[in-house]
């Protein structure tokens, strides 16, 4: 990996988790009956996971800068 494609792939995983952390606190703040907010809670943490080692294994796009 070059510098580059390094500095896009951190990028991507700041911006990334940035919006899956304001999800989670919205659906923190956001009074969900107990078990829809839990099943939501764990639906994020899922597709986060999901996004990071599609992320990491090259399979997801990445943002690109030039």
């Amino acid at each position: 990996m070059t510098g580059a494609s390094l500095l896009s792939l951190l990028v991507t995983v700041v911006i990334a988790g940035i919006i899956f952390y304001l999800l989670f606190w919205l659906l923190g703040k956001v009074a969900l009956p107990e078990p829809f907010g839990k099943v939501a809670m764990v639906l994020l943490c899922l597709a986060a996971v999901i996004y990071l080692i599609a992320l990491l294994t090259g399979q997801a796009p990445m943002m690109r800068i030039t």
